[in-house]
């Protein structure tokens, strides 16, 4: 039989064979059998370059034809098989088609999103706004306005990630180190008027990684600027703040230390409710886990902002969102919040 010849009755045997095929298994097999890696008509068509040249093509534009015959046949036939399952199964009652379909999972909000939102109900108690501010900030607005100028030792804890400028830029850019810049864009836009914000956003640092640190999280910044502002308001503030966080009866601590931007400056811990005041790894085995630094604004950045030192005053402080959450809800390592394991969000 010639090669020609043999293709012919591949094809003929092929189409018999499919119009026997009435299970889903039997034209897997089929397809195995004939259009396969190793089927018979691949066979014949890998044996083209045994032919006679003159032959070679003839040979194989009818071998790509019956090719595309059966696989179009096969196709055909796939379906109608199908067809007949379904109706087969509707018959028998296999599937029922009132039955309603699979709800559809609907998400949460992250523990961060549920505690920034918490916050801002809290200081809305108190009078305050949220105003947002850009998380690129400007050099001048990140460090120069807060008083912290190009040599001033207090960059060095805020190595950051910086935004490549046009050539020749005179205004630098970077990721911003802290939800401070916003203190001068709302004074800016405020003064001389009283003004009570608060400004949440993610922050970028160059830090290590650790289970009390990441190199971005989300700060709350609050400032209050009036005539009368008083270092007691901020700590009336901060005292209130964790009774309406924490619970009634947490207890809070008021350390001095030192921040460019406000004078005198001071931190607030709370006693930590990981470990009740034991000493974990998250408050460094102190007992306390610092919650803000704050204080009162330094009349130079008062001034940078539009308001008179002399007749103005205000206070400042600086709030974390993922470090208080996990006080609140246990939560031993800030890494979960970016690790995306559902295990965790889920809890939550």
């Amino acid at each position: 039989m010639s090669p020609f010849d043999e293709l012919e009755q591949v094809r003929a045997d092929a189409l018999d064979a499919l119009t026997a095929c009435t299970t889903l298994p039997a034209l897997a097999a089929w397809e195995k059998q004939y259009l396969g890696r190793k089927g018979q008509l691949t066979r014949l068509t890998r044996a083209v370059g045994t032919l006679p040249k003159e032959e070679r093509p003839t040979f194989g534009k009818r071998a790509n034809a019956i090719k595309q015959e059966l696989t179009a046949a096969h196709e055909a036939r796939l379906a109608q098989v199908k067809q007949e399952a379904l109706s087969k199964d509707l018959a028998q009652g296999a599937v029922d088609v009132t039955l309603p379909g699979r709800p559809v999972a609907l998400g949460h909000l992250h523990l961060t999103t549920q505690t920034l939102r918490q916050l801002y109900a809290i200081f809305a108690q108190m009078g305050f706004e949220v105003y947002e501010a850009p998380d690129v900030e400007l050099e001048a607005y990140n460090f120069d306005l807060l008083n912290i100028p190009a040599y001033h030792p207090a960059r060095d804890m805020w190595d950051t990630f910086w935004v490549r400028d046009e050539p020749h830029s005179e205004a630098r850019r970077l990721l911003r180190t802290h939800t401070s810049p916003g203190q001068i864009r709302a004074m800016r836009e405020r003064a001389p008027q009283p003004l009570r914000v608060i400004l949440p956003g993610k922050v970028y640092r160059y830090e290590q990684i650790t289970t009390r640190s990441e190199h971005q999280f989300y700060q709350v910044e609050g400032l209050a600027v009036g005539r009368t502002i008083t270092m007691t308001d901020l700590i009336g503030t901060m005292h209130q703040f964790a009774e309406l966080f924490y619970g009634a009866g947490r207890k809070i601590r008021v350390r001095s230390s030192y921040f460019p931007f406000t004078e005198p400056s001071i931190e607030i811990d709370t006693d930590c409710i990981l470990c009740g005041g034991k000493g974990c790894s998250v408050c460094k085995y102190t007992g306390w886990l610092e919650i803000a630094g704050a204080g009162m604004v330094h009349p130079v950045v008062l001034q940078n902002g539009g308001y008179d030192p002399a007749e103005w005053s205000g206070f400042a402080f600086g709030l974390g969102v993922e470090r208080p959450a996990m006080m609140k809800y246990g939560v031993k390592d800030i890494r979960y919040f970016y690790g995306n394991d559902l295990r965790f969000l889920r809890q939550f």
